[in-house]
């Protein structure tokens, strides 16, 4: 059941029952470890590219954030001594 559980989140890319079930795995006999590992190791590789993909998220905002402000002119000084 257990196993099912981690393929189905694995598929459906469910981060939250990822969570959840690797946070309670339960004894598992040697064919189902074997199993366990392959399919721990497709969870590390699907969570290695969403890093990679919130990564340059984050580059492309920042780079964004940037331009936007580059097109803001600067406010002008408030100190005016000709009154």
């Amino acid at each position: 059941m257990w196993l099912n559980q981690l393929k189905v989140a694995i598929v459906t890319q469910d981060y939250g029952l990822l969570e959840t079930l690797l946070s309670d795995i339960p004894d598992l006999n040697k064919d189902e470890m074997k199993s366990a590992l392959y399919l721990f190791e497709q969870a590390k590789e699907l969570l290695e590219v969403k890093k990679s993909e919130a990564q340059t998220s984050m580059k492309q905002i920042k780079k964004n954030i940037e331009f936007l402000k580059s097109g803001v002119a600067d406010k002008p000084a408030k100190f005016d001594i000709t009154s």
